[in-house]
């Protein structure tokens, strides 16, 4: 269950009312790769590892409930930064403020320029953090990606955090705030943070490398095909071996008389490499029922019952279904 405490896990604080700045920091509220998204992506993740993965369960449940944190966090900086918005807009009359603030044809511009750019801060939800990102375009549940599959999921956390590691370290610039910069400054730690909590979880994890069970076809697993010709740049994602497979990478320098010489690829003969054809469907059938067997193990087929509660209020783990997560 959830159990929200009012106060924050920083102190957020705000110097003064900036309401452009708010508006980019709804990258982070609503945006792609803001915290809404982290927090639904490991919460949705979460749930394939609880048998099987308990541990991982365990930690990706953490890190979505901080992300969640996270979120409160931005939104009440949004709510800081906008300051009176919300209450001046509530004074219809007349002489409210914010005619004030429009006397002059340049102000009036410059006031409807904002309720065009910012249509939910002074039209739609005035004073208050939106659902969107800084453009008004709504959260979607399309940002999040879960695989069932922790060897990708995993992956694609670190992909997660590393985009919102750097979309606080494009948004401090824009803002002159010191207790805004240390707010963010604190937000893009955790990301750090929390990258280094997902590699150590994959890395727990053997084999998993290529990611999911498939060991992939010794043809074409170190194939470099130089498809755009003039300023060909040689390194190691081309030459020497390859980072996991530890392979000798194959520069194909003319991939269409390449292409052409082995019937479109079908007549390839493994180059550069031990892993044979044999040797990967053998290891891909003894995976494969290396982690059926696992998965099953802990999964009960019936009399499922995910939480087990005891008069004191804690949760027994030695049930059918929560001695197999021990």
């Amino acid at each position: 269950m959830f159990y929200h405490v009012k106060d924050l896990q920083y102190n957020a604080r705000v110097s003064a009312p900036d309401p452009r700045f708010a508006r980019l920091l709804l990258e982070q509220f609503g945006g792609s790769n803001g915290e809404l998204k982290a927090a639904m992506q490991y919460f949705v993740q979460a749930f394939s590892c609880r048998n099987p993965f308990p541990e991982k369960y365990d930690m990706l449940m953490d890190i979505a409930t901080e992300e969640l944190g996270h979120l409160e966090i931005v939104g009440a900086t949004i709510q800081m930064l906008l300051g009176p918005v919300n209450g001046e807009m509530k004074d219809v009359v007349e002489n409210m403020e914010i005619n004030k603030m429009m006397n002059g044809r340049a102000a009036k511009e410059d006031f409807i320029h904002q309720a065009y750019t910012n249509p939910h801060f002074l039209v739609l939800a005035p004073g208050s953090p939106a659902l969107t990102d800084s453009n008004g375009n709504p959260w979607s549940a399309t940002y999040v990606t879960a695989n069932a599959e922790p060897t990708v999921d995993l992956r694609s956390n670190l992909a997660a955090e590393s985009r919102a590691k750097i979309m606080y370290e494009y948004l401090i610039p824009f803002t002159d705030d010191p207790y805004v910069k240390e707010t963010l400054d604190f937000l893009m730690t955790r990301e750090v943070a929390h990258y280094q909590q997902f590699e150590a979880a994959l890395d727990s994890i053997k084999p998993n490398f290529p990611p999911g069970i498939f060991q992939t076809n010794p043809k074409y697993s170190n194939l470099y095909f130089d498809m755009s010709k003039e300023e060909e740049a040689r390194g190691p994602w081309n030459e020497g071996s390859s980072t996991q497979l530890k392979e000798e990478w194959q520069y194909i320098d003319k991939p269409q008389e390449y292409v052409t010489s082995t019937d479109g690829l079908t007549n390839v003969t493994p180059k550069g490499t031990d892993r044979t054809e044999k040797m990967v469907k053998e290891k891909d059938e003894k995976l494969a029922k290396e982690r059926k067997k696992m998965i099953l193990s802990k999964t009960p087929a019936k009399d499922m019952q995910w939480s087990h509660y005891q008069p004191d209020g804690n949760m027994k783990k030695n049930s059918k279904t929560n001695k197999h997560s021990n």
